[in-house]
């Protein structure tokens, strides 16, 4: 699978703006904090433009007067103004912190609630990387945004117009060739905007990817060091991370030369107004302290327009990881659980019908994984699903508890249709294991419990009982209380194997789905947990993918799935029997050869008697079997 995330194609032309409005509904309880936090920093840019005036006073009265009082209360009211200026500036620190941060939580906690509803087809077709620096990276960027970015976008524009106001009014002459260059910026900047939002977007990406190799390369380190592909990988993550740095070099170069430009122009046409102002009072027409208020402003007015090429980049990489939080945002979820279910209840079991599955991402003109699959499991029976590689064993029992939708056909338990049960209710009656287990961060005793509803101390023990786990279980440093670590895998296959088994037996459910849970165990821990199991077996309806001979003993009937349908359905020994593909499965006997042209077609399914075939220098003899099956 690709490292890069599906990229939807926008149905209209990106715009920033409308990218960043989408952020409205969680910057709206906030919103009067924000906007306090913006209206205090105006003012306290505002009170810097005062400055400039401050010093006209002070140049044309008490200066040229000689008027030594008259120098030091203007130092004194300059010193006051700094002081208000830096008060202010802290104010907004103040009102800005604790609201962006419940924005940023909000955000993250949105993001993570809709992922866990995200359907399991969902999970298959993304990146670990590209969901997880969506709910981190671009989150931090938009929160360093709505602080920083947004606040100083209208506090730096409004400084500017009023600023230009400011100079116009000291003299209108010098002041327009100041606004001159604004038009050709203005310009210069929008098509800023258009190249340096394809990069960032580009970039963001690009760490997406990057974080989906380190991600897969911590959690396979041991196959990692076991083939000896650190090197291999290496080169890998070189390689990609060579493709960002250049990236990132090439969003430094563009916002270098934007920079150029913004500091560049204004400066030549400040040396210009600085140049006409000295003449005008050289020849009288201006006076000295309205040129030092002149140019004072000016320089004031410096840092809010050099600034507009960083906020207009930070502007636009905020709407890039708008964008990217809202590519999983607007991932429609299922179809929303019916509030009521239709049908009644009454002890049928597990029923198939017609069950037809096709992955969405499948092409169209390829064959579906299920295609027809009829089944029914009776009350309390326990049903052995067997199929080749590749036939599909997984996909159904995924269907079972509605970790995918079927595309056709229904499921029944005791009769209701899945579809028709909100899914909570049926994940609440249907426990799954998987033949690969995955534990969490958390101690033994937690992940156990996270397979009933609140289980009790009891319970877990008589899990643990049952997976045959409370031998090292007790052996553990901190007994059922120890932490296992990320994905467990400070313990063993089948130690992990086990654990994940007694989550699925914790909160006795009414219907048991096993995906081979036995496979990563030795043959003496694999008979003791199969006797366990079998009381659990006893008293619930179950449906139990098996590989191995040893499994199927499990079971009191055993259902072939092949060519994406059940093919036959039986006990182990019937099937022994009756169905050439079954010991094919089950003993590697070869499968009678095709037909000739011409001659009689051959029956799969046709007649066959295991000890007339019985060769004695063959280790497996079906007759074997037999006496279990009976007893069974």
């Amino acid at each position: 699978m690709s490292a890069s995330a599906p990229s939807p194609s926008p149905a209209r032309k990106r715009s920033a703006v409308r990218s960043l409005l989408r952020l409205w509904p969680y910057v709206r309880p906030v919103r009067a904090r924000v906007f306090g936090a913006a209206t205090v920093t105006v003012v306290a840019s505002c009170l810097g433009l005062i400055i400039p005036l401050v010093l006209k006073w002070i140049v044309d009265g008490p200066v040229e007067d000689g008027d030594t009082a008259g120098v030091w209360l203007g130092g004194a009211l300059l010193v006051g103004i700094g002081l208000a200026e830096a008060l202010l500036f802290g104010l907004r620190r103040f009102l800005i912190a604790r609201p962006l941060a419940r924005v940023e939580a909000d955000l993250r906690s949105d993001i993570y609630r809709h992922l866990q509803r995200l359907p399991v087809a969902f999970h298959d077709r993304w990146p670990t990387g590209q969901l997880l620096s969506r709910a981190t990276g671009d989150l931090q960027l938009l929160r360093m945004f709505l602080a920083f970015g947004l606040t100083f976008l209208i506090v730096n524009s409004t400084t500017i117009l009023i600023g230009f106001g400011v100079l116009i009014a000291q003299d209108w002459i010098l002041g327009l060739v100041l606004v001159l260059p604004v038009v050709p910026l203005i310009l210069l900047c929008a098509r800023f905007e258009r190249r340096f939002s394809g990069v960032a977007r580009r970039a963001q990406d690009q760490t997406g990817d990057l974080t989906t190799v380190i991600e897969e390369s911590i959690l396979g380190i041991r196959v990692i060091k076991g083939f000896g592909r650190h090197r291999s990988q290496a080169r890998a993550f070189r390689a990609l991370s060579g493709r960002l740095r250049d990236t990132e070099l090439y969003k430094a170069r563009l916002l270098a030369g934007i920079w150029f430009m913004i500091m560049a122009v204004p400066e030549l046409f400040l040396g210009a107004a600085l140049i006409l102002g000295v003449t005008e009072v050289a020849d009288g027409d201006l006076t000295a302290g309205t040129l030092v208020a002149f140019m004072t402003t000016a320089m004031a007015l410096r840092w809010p327009v050099e600034s507009m090429g960083f906020l207009l980049a930070l502007c636009n990489e905020a709407a890039t990881a708008t964008d990217r939080y809202f590519e999983v945002m607007d991932t429609p979820l299922p179809a929303d659980d019916p509030e009521e279910p239709s049908g009644e209840a009454r002890p049928d079991g597990l029923r198939l019908t017609g069950v037809v599955f096709r992955y969405a991402d499948a092409p169209q003109d390829s064959p579906p994984v299920l295609d027809g699959v009829d089944l029914h499991v009776r009350p309390g029976e326990t049903m052995a699903l067997v199929g080749g590689t590749g036939s599909g064993k997984t996909t159904l029992i995924g269907l079972v508890p509605r970790l995918h939708e079927v595309t056709a056909g229904r499921i029944t338990l005791d009769g209701v249709d899945t579809a028709t049960l909100p899914r909570e209710e049926v994940r609440a009656q249907v426990a799954v294991a998987f033949e690969e287990p995955t534990l969490f961060s958390a101690t033994v005793r937690e992940n156990v419990a996270m397979g009933g509803d609140t289980p009790a101390d009891d319970d877990v023990a008589r899990a643990l009982r049952v997976a045959q786990a409370d031998g090292f279980v007790a052996a553990l440093p901190h007994g059922d209380a120890t932490e296992v670590g990320e994905q467990g895998l400070s313990l063993s296959g089948g130690q992990r194997q086990r654990l994940a088994l007694a989550r699925a037996v914790v909160g006795r459910p009414r219907f048991l789905v096993l995906d081979d849970p036995l496979s990563a165990l030795d043959v003496h821990t694999e008979a003791r947990v199969e006797a366990a199991l079998r009381d659990v077996l006893a008293t619930t309806t179950a449906l139990v993918v098996a590989h191995r001979p040893s499994t199927v003993q499990l079971a009191d009937r055993v259902a072939l799935l092949s060519g994406g349908r059940i093919a036959a359905v039986g006990t182990h020994a019937e099937l022994l029997r009756d169905s050439a593909e079954y010991r094919h499965l089950m003993t590697g006997a070869p499968l009678p050869p095709d037909p000739p042209a011409g001659g009689a077609p051959h029956d799969p399914q046709g007649p066959y008697d295991p000890f007339d075939s019985f060769d004695p220098r063959d280790p497996y003899d079906p007759r074997d079997e037999l006496p279990e099956v009976s007893a069974r």
